[in-house]
């Protein structure tokens, strides 16, 4: 897929500036569209990203080298700020990901315009073909908290009946949205998968400086379950030598079976070339002594081995077991497959 096709999403704009967060500022951009083909992505989905980038700053993010484009091409606007360009000129694109995020503030009208045509292209939706939200970001990130973009998608879709909406993140900000949640699990199906790789607190914020406590998307969970809203648990990705150790995963898969998750799945990291240009220096820097065996185990392609693989997923469903918990083995699961950053580009 061009990289022409994945910018046409967007309409062409120097990206103003909305506001600022301490060192995190918010642009806004104009979306010609915001559902993302499935036969364009590869994904096997439709889906919908409301923001460009993500404050949350995952080390393992495969999604970071998405958001240059954007960017770039706003940057190189004759009317663009002149302080963005000096900044984006600075800041290497994995930290741009971050610290500028745009916020596609048309996205509900937008949305409610393509659904009203109602044309053939998307006549999948009301016959059960999923919808994620979060797909290249996290919906309920904190600009969500003043944009409410994520609510206002989630406000047209509760309009439309017989679809199946699935949202990933990593927020609890995702119960305030409780009341449409509810509003279209009336007419549709709808869950949402809560990302989350560890319990350990000290862990997460080395990994995920900026996300949500473990603590509090676990209480996200278990608040979701009780409005009777179908909710599990995204372990990914495992990070081989880091969250992956026995008790730890253990201690995880009890905990999410305790808050009445619908499901568990989990992943082994897969490690593309986006993902990679951030996550080796950062294995380097917080964890050195792994350092040779990532370059080593991710030599020859961005999977780790088969057995390691095999082996997580036969350890997994144990635990599943163990704790009477569903299982999702996204690594055996073809329709999970790792989509080229070409197709990825596209979903944004």
């Amino acid at each position: 897929m061009s990289q022409i096709s994945f910018l046409s999403s967007l309409s062409p704009s120097p990206l103003p500036l909305l506001g600022r967060q301490a060192d995190i500022s918010y642009h806004a951009a104009r979306a010609k569209s915001i559902l993302n083909d499935p036969k364009a992505t590869g994904m096997g989905y439709w889906s919908i990203n409301p923001y460009v980038g993500c404050a949350f700053g995952c080390a393992y993010c495969y999604a970071r080298y998405t958001h240059r484009y954007v960017m770039e091409r706003a940057a190189a606007k004759p009317e663009a700020d002149p302080a963005l360009q000096d900044k984006l000129k600075k800041m290497p694109p994995w930290l741009a990901f971050e610290r500028h995020v745009v916020v596609k503030e048309n996205a509900p009208s937008v949305l409610r315009k393509t659904l009203r045509q109602g044309s053939d292209k998307h006549l999948g939706l009301i016959r059960g073909e999923a919808v994620v939200i979060g797909t290249a970001t996290d919906p309920y990130q904190p600009a969500e908290r003043t944009y409410r973009i994520t609510r206002g998608i989630l406000e047209v879709l509760a309009d439309h009946a017989d679809m199946n909406v699935v949202i990933i993140t990593k927020s609890p900000l995702v119960t305030r949205d409780i009341d449409l949640l509810t509003r279209i699990g009336r007419n549709s199906e709808v869950s949402v998968h809560i990302s989350l790789i560890t319990l350990d607190r000290e862990l997460a914020r080395r990994l995920e400086p900026r996300a949500p406590t473990p603590e509090s998307r676990l209480r996200a969970l278990v608040r979701l379950r009780q409005a009777g809203i179908a909710a599990g648990v995204n372990c990914m990705p495992v990070l081989p030598g880091i969250t992956d150790h026995p008790a730890a995963l253990d201690a995880l898969v009890k905990r999410v079976a305790e808050a009445d998750a619908t499901y568990i799945g989990a992943c082994a990291l897969r490690l593309q070339s986006a993902a990679r240009q951030r996550y080796l220096p950062f294995i380097e820097q917080e964890f050195p002594h792994l350092a040779s065996r990532y370059r080593k185990a991710y030599a020859n392609g961005y999977q780790v081995s088969d057995g390691y693989r095999e082996g997580l997923s036969r350890f997994f469903r144990g635990l599943c077991e163990k704790y009477g918990v569903k299982t999702r083995d996204y690594d055996a699961d073809h329709a999970e497959s790792a989509i080229a950053e070409e197709q990825l580009r596209l979903s944004i």
